[in-house]
């Protein structure tokens, strides 16, 4: 069975969905992989690494289309992709399904099995394919450092011989994977970190990482499926934003990685909680692709807004490609080897990883 990567269309994608080391080690199970020439250049992976673990480089997209049993991709496919779809083919991506119907219709009418590697379930035996938590954990580093390199003012307390510099204050939104990555990050800098999250449990880590917990009676407003929060009331929301308001007053930094599955990221950073902000401060909005948890973050930008300085820059993962490439090829690679061996795949509807992901198979949409 040949599995197959392409260089991705995306026109702030650096990424690519296999790597050398993991091409090796499918080669090693029996597989082969045809890669398009090219696709790991920018994540700094040579064709000529590719060929040493064993591959095949091909000229182009249009070749690894036609050739390969598996495409393996990181982005939803584009229209004149999904055309070159084989009847038959496999195709693991990132797909989004709740929130892009018309996009899986397109690809059913193709006959071909689609799978959605946003959709692994936070199980204990899928966690080396859960891809979500994989690059949001590289996302909530980067917004650190991004939010680092944009505020005008360093993140440790140092004492000088002119006088004592006091730590940043840094205030996180969600306790996630990105979100206590961000606790992390941002307290080898030295910052003082505040931390909020609508689940009472998160907590426990949060102070495990040294950050400062902020809590505040979420009711029965809240829901909780599978680790995520499926629906927060806008009650809570409300009551969270009052209380975080003094927060935000003396916040240096704000980063917010609020989102929901498949549907708008919740809005917890008002115009009217910038407004209180001092002049200067950053916020970095991770849930901008996903409707922003800030009112006035832009996708793609940064722009300054009653004197804060608001990014909202998209895909954070691309921007340390070698990494995010690496840590999701081994992601895929741990999907492939359980949903498959090299003569073909298994289909056991009964198991939950399969039945979690298959999105739509011979012109049947199954989610």
């Amino acid at each position: 069975m040949k599995i197959g990567a392409i260089k991705e269309t995306r026109p702030d994608e650096n990424r690519v969905a296999l790597s050398p080391t993991v091409c090796k080690q499918l080669i090693k199970n029996g597989f082969e992989c045809v890669i398009e020439s090219g696709a790991g250049l920018n994540s700094f992976f040579s064709d000529e690494a590719y060929v040493e673990a064993g591959a095949t480089i091909l000229s182009s997209a249009s070749e690894v289309f036609s050739s390969a049993d598996v495409l393996c991709k990181l982005n939803p496919p584009n229209e004149e992709e999904i055309e070159k779809l084989r009847a038959g083919t496999v195709l693991i991506t990132f797909v989004y399904h709740m929130t892009n119907k018309a996009l899986v219709e397109k690809i059913n009418v193709r006959q071909v099995a689609l799978f959605s590697m946003d959709a692994i379930p936070r199980i204990s035996r899928a966690q080396t394919m859960d891809a979500l938590s994989s690059q949001a954990n590289l996302a909530g580093y980067k917004a650190v450092t991004i939010a680092a390199n944009e505020s005008g003012k360093i993140f440790p307390m140092l004492m000088t011989a002119a006088g004592t510099i006091t730590p940043s204050k840094v205030l996180i939104f969600g306790a996630g994977v990105a979100g206590l990555q961000a606790i992390g990050t941002a307290r080898r800098l030295g910052a003082v970190v505040e931390v909020t999250d609508i689940r009472p449990q998160t907590k426990e880590e949060v102070e495990s990482l040294g950050g400062k917990f902020i809590s505040f009676d979420t009711g029965d407003g809240v829901k909780i499926e599978g680790g995520y929060v499926k629906e927060a009331g806008e009650d809570v929301l409300t009551r969270q934003r009052e209380i975080l308001k003094k927060h935000l007053a003396l916040a240096d930094v704000v980063i917010t990685t609020a989102q929901v599955p498949g549907r708008k990221a919740p809005v917890l950073v008002t115009e009217d909680m910038v407004k209180v902000m001092k002049l200067g401060s950053v916020i970095v909005d991770m849930a901008v692709e996903q409707g922003g948890n800030c009112e006035l973050s832009e996708v793609g930008k940064i722009v300054v807004k009653h004197g804060v300085k608001i990014i909202g820059y998209s895909n954070l993962p691309s921007m340390l490609a070698p990494n995010a490439s690496e840590s999701y090829a081994k992601n895929v690679y741990a999907f492939v080897t359980h949903l498959a061996s090299n003569e073909g795949f298994k289909w056991d509807m009964t198991d939950e990883i399969t039945a979690g992901t298959l999105i739509c198979r011979d012109g049947q949409i199954l989610k």
